[in-house]
């Protein structure tokens, strides 16, 4: 088969640049044979104006919400957000199959190879079955009363069952909880309990009302049950913060702990001290659109804490791009090392998924696709 010969400004494998003079080998298929010197690469070596870097792992996307794009103003903070989300998902609801659609190929031009994809229901599956992108169906399930949470949780299943049929190497799924405010104790207990089911994902400590409610049952969110109906009067307060009471339920997973954008100290150490393999996924650009806040990352990497990287949805970002999302870090963070953060978009998240045997790095044998990052970044293989 043949062999392709790429040489660009620099290298980055998965965890490091390498620096100038070396060159990457692949198949036509975009296996990885290595990489070598230039001085030893026998063969026409197609020299590019770039980095070289494995395609993006995108841990977190609402890619069923793509027909959403521009819907709903940004900074209105997220019980507001929530709120417009729900009563606003079914404008352009004929539009969402060519939408969803759209912004896989968009994802795929900008260089991301594999997605941990939340869906509520199976309008994603058609896409999917295509077999573009890798992804992993995070099949998610909400339910704040515990009276519902039998009947949300076979709901869920039904979804998730219609997702593990996909055949392939290029899908897998489970069935994760929502959020701390949206799920109960119940509903917790019943996913935590379902066999097999690796890894979970949940959005975490996206707005400080979070936090209000688990500490003193107060807050804004109890503006969001009241709109809809909610009857909270079963709910306690447990006097901490979400992530300590709803953690000790995934003692024996991985998960991905998403957003994160009001996590303290307190909360990352209290993680630290658990069995649960614990990886925090930011989406910056969806921060600044709902909340205008980012996570205190610095904070999170002096905890040596696991990072990757997601996009959250269109009705949250202008645009799906891991490349995007390191941008808008590396402008509010200028003193993080572009080395670290391409980690973070690639190895880092093919690790938090559990697929980096194929994705995430240049090592042999592995298939991540091949991006050339400049002012942009751009899929070439």
């Amino acid at each position: 088969m043949k062999q392709i010969k790429l040489k660009g400004k620099d290298i980055f494998d998965g965890q490091r640049l390498l620096g100038p003079g070396k060159v990457l080998t692949i198949d036509e298929n975009g296996l990885v044979s290595g990489i070598t010197d230039e001085t030893e690469a026998n063969e026409e070596v197609q020299e590019l104006d770039g980095i070289l870097c494995p395609g993006f792992v995108n841990t977190h996307c609402h890619l069923e919400l793509s027909h959403m794009k521009g819907v709903i103003p940004e900074k209105t903070g997220l019980p507001a957000f929530l709120t417009q989300v729900m009563q606003s998902r079914h404008i352009n609801a004929d539009l969402q199959p060519t939408a969803i659609r759209e912004a896989e190929l968009a994802m795929w031009n900008a260089g991301i190879a594999a997605v941990g994809d939340i869906s509520n229901g199976t309008a994603t599956l058609h896409q999917k079955q295509q077999q573009r992108l890798y992804y992993h169906t995070f099949v998610e399930c909400m339910g704040f009363v515990d009276a519902g949470a039998s009947t949300r949780y076979n709901a869920s299943l039904e979804v998730l069952q219609a997702f593990s049929a996909i055949n392939g190497a290029s899908h897998n799924s489970s069935i994760v909880p929502h959020a701390p405010y949206s799920v109960s104790r119940t509903l917790f207990d019943l996913l935590a309990a379902t066999p097999g089911n690796t890894p979970v994902s949940i959005h975490n400590q996206e707005c400080m009302a979070e936090n209000e409610l688990y500490q003193n049952k107060t807050g804004s969110l109890l503006s969001f049950y009241q709109t809809f109906g909610i009857d909270i009067s079963g709910f306690n307060a447990p006097g901490s913060n979400s992530l300590e009471a709803y953690l000790p339920f995934f003692s024996h997973n991985r998960i991905l702990l998403v957003h994160n954008t009001y996590s303290s100290s307190q909360d990352i150490l209290y993680a630290q001290q658990q069995a649960t393999e614990t990886w925090w996924c930011l989406c910056p650009q969806a921060n600044l659109y709902i909340e205008d806040r980012l996570p205190d990352i610095n904070m999170l990497r002096s905890h040596g804490c696991n990072i990757s990287l997601g996009t959250d949805s269109l009705a949250s970002n202008h645009c799906l791009s891991v490349w995007e999302e390191i941008k808008t870090i590396r402008r509010h963070y200028p003193e993080i090392p572009l080395e670290e953060l391409l980690k973070w978009g690639t190895s880092n998240g093919a690790r938090a998924l559990g697929i980096s045997d194929t994705y995430g790095s240049f090592h042999k044998g592995a298939r991540p696709g091949v991006v050339l990052i400049n002012e942009e970044s751009k899929r070439i293989i």
